[in-house]
């Protein structure tokens, strides 16, 4: 069952838009890596590592489907924040944004009565509410801290656990 244009253009997209998360991820790292707060830039490779599979796994199932995959340019991402809480704040907003858009993919698949795309991008949809749960948990540690260093410095130790976590698994 080959997927029709429309279908195939969005998951195109959406490669675009994966690698997009994961170039975005990688200049949130490399800003936090400028900084003393490096357990978030570990944490934010994580997120970029992340974002990467979730653009194989598109790569992957557009070839099963017997479509073609279209790369397309990956704009610059933002490397300079203000604050931690302002680099999560722009975490969230795009974890919002993907969300946003593997929901446009469901609706399309639905109308089309695509059922092995709408069973496929079931794990993405758990998978972003994960994405966006985490991100948000971090954001309520640092708007709850605000600017207290030694409470910023607890909240980055607790990131890099995280994204020592991810590299044993």
């Amino acid at each position: 069952m080959k997927l029709s244009n429309k279908l195939e253009k969005v998951l195109n997209d959406q490669i675009n838009l994966e690698f997009s998360s994961a170039y975005a991820y990688l200049g949130m790292a490399a800003y936090f890596d400028r900084t003393p707060f490096t357990g978030f830039g570990k944490w934010m490779q994580v997120q970029s590592s992340e974002e990467l599979g979730h653009a194989n796994r598109f790569f992957k199932y557009i070839v099963e489907r017997g479509g073609k995959v279209t790369l397309q340019a990956i704009p610059e991402p933002k490397c300079d924040f203000k604050s931690p809480l302002e680099a999560f704040k722009a975490s969230l907003g795009h974890e919002q944004k993907v969300s946003a858009s593997i929901c446009a993919i469901y609706e399309l698949a639905t109308a089309e009565k695509d059922y092995p795309t709408l069973s496929f991008l079931k794990w993405f949809l758990d998978e972003q509410v994960e994405e966006e749960r985490n991100v948000g948990d971090m954001l309520a540690k640092l708007e709850l801290v605000g600017d207290n260093t030694s409470s910023l410095y607890q909240v980055d130790r607790h990131a890099a656990m995280r994204a020592a976590e991810n590299a044993k698994s």
